[in-house]
């Protein structure tokens, strides 16, 4: 596929065969090393019915189910647009929350192994494993889909500031428990509040370094302070959901006469039964996430009053796989188009009205995780952010997991981290072999490029100081 330099850190696909719309991918030439078969489906999603605009790809860009990871497009639900669950993914409402303690590194050096060991038995982690809050029954499962972080807070997990600072408010509109199958029920009742496994964690970290004053003191955050990531999704409710939507999907698209380059690209009009099914369902998942990362949240906060006496304060939660319904001009005229995020972060501009009061001048945290051995960074959506204000979601994958355990066995892992000062508190060696910071791009060139393309702009550094992993 021939990609056409269009600016800087800007490559461009040309629309040939069914694609509708171009491909547009933010990177460097470097970052694209490898990256061919995300590169076609890019393309293959600029066939989308109703896509408009481009189908765009973000620095840390790599290979997906349907859509890349790292893809963003929108579809125009008036002119037959469409949404494709393969344009969320499976770990829908994936995201990340970031909190900030009242304390600097070397306030929590001399008790870190305390707060490490206590942060393993708190942390349920791993396939299958659960939870913080047993759900008792669907009834109360129903809460958590409709009400997401708000349904927390009510019963006591949490503050208003854990609302005021998440995206959405902590509650997703538009959710349909009904559009929720049995089996992700099922599944869903006894992981919420729990970590997962691969690519999510838990890490504490250090403010290393801050590029604007001004913004991160808004967001609550100062050189040398300890700060508390976490990366958790939906867990197996919200996998379920996808699996039985597309497959849904794959039985409707004949009937609206759909055909797509690929079978996981299988879609439905926005606005047809099918796809508002989706939608609710989507809604329902992404909700669940929120309600996770929010108990997550609170056994941390548990774990730093009691071992530490630290306080932690929510900086924000932001999702970056979703699809939703925004509005953005395209052609010179305001639309309501569905955006699909996969691997990709909303980055809304200062003075968009969907950001809370405290956040408004300066606009929204983008928070980008790189990987356990690197560094993670805040950044901040800027006025004229392209792909409908999207931004990178992470570092991006360069190996799959069986490759990087091949690589590095767990425990020599483990003791070249804690040899560079980095606690680790692993569920597996296995799985944290998988993770290896080998297995990622550099996640410093993913940030130049997301910055040098215009997509955002960067606020802070922050290094691990412990890592919880699944």
């Amino acid at each position: 596929m021939r990609l056409l330099e269009d600016g800087p850190y800007r490559y461009r696909i040309e629309p040939t065969g069914g694609m509708r719309v171009p491909g547009v991918v933010f990177a460097s030439r470097a970052l694209l090393h490898g990256a061919d078969q995300a590169l076609d489906q890019v393309a293959n999603v600029a066939q989308l019915p109703g896509v408009v605009e481009a189908s765009y790809a973000m620095p840390d860009v790599h290979w997906g189910y349907g859509f890349a990871i790292g893809g963003v497009a929108a579809t125009d639900p008036a002119d037959g647009g469409v949404v494709s669950p393969g344009g969320v993914g499976f770990d829908i409402s994936c995201g990340v929350r970031l909190l900030a303690a009242d304390i600097d590194e070397g306030g929590l050096r001399p008790v870190l192994a305390d707060v490490m060991d206590a942060l393993d038995v708190a942390v349920p982690r791993g396939m299958g494993k659960g939870a913080v809050w047993k759900l008792h029954d669907a009834e109360e499962l129903d809460g958590v889909l409709t009400g997401g972080a708000r349904f927390a807070v009510e019963r006591g997990h949490g503050v208003q500031r854990d609302l005021d600072r998440c995206e959405d408010g902590g509650t997703v509109a538009g959710a349909d428990p009904g559009q929720v199958g049995t089996r992700a029920v099922e599944r869903g009742l006894g992981q919420v509040g729990s970590l997962g496994s691969g690519n999510h964690f838990l890490e504490v970290q250090r403010v290393a370094e801050v590029y604007d004053e001004a913004v991160a003191a808004a967001f609550g955050l100062r050189r040398g302070q300890i700060c508390v990531m976490i990366h958790s999704g939906s867990r197996g409710l919200g996998h379920q959901i996808c699996t039985d939507h597309v497959r849904v999907m794959e039985r409707e698209m004949p009937r609206h006469g759909i055909r797509v380059p690929d079978r996981q690209l299988a879609c439905a009009p926005v606005e047809s039964p099918a796809g508002r099914a989706y939608l609710g369902a989507m809604a329902a998942a992404a909700n669940y996430g929120r309600v996770n990362r929010q108990l997550l949240a609170q056994a941390a906060r548990r774990v730093f009053q009691r071992v530490a006496g630290v306080r932690l304060d929510l900086v924000y939660d932001v999702s970056h796989n979703l699809a939703k319904l925004e509005e953005h001009r395209i052609g010179g005229r305001r639309c309501r188009v569905c955006v699909h995020r996969k691997g990709a972060t909303r980055a809304f501009p200062p003075g968009h009205p969907e950001l809370p009061a405290d956040l408004r001048d300066v606009g929204q945290p983008v928070l980008v995780p790189g990987t356990m051995g690197t560094a993670s960074y805040v950044l901040t959506g800027v006025p004229d952010g392209r792909a409908f204000h999207s931004a990178c979601h992470g570092a991006g994958r360069v190996q799959s997991r069986h490759q990087a355990a091949r690589g590095v066995s767990g425990r020599d892992l483990r003791a070249r981290l804690e040899g560079g000062g980095i606690a680790v508190r692993a569920a597996s060696w296995r799985g944290l072999a998988e993770e290896a910071p080998a297995a990622y791009k550099d996640i410093t060139a993913v940030i130049e490029a997301s910055e040098g393309a215009g997509l955002c702009r960067k606020v802070a550094r922050l290094v691990p100081v412990g890592v919880v992993k699944g």
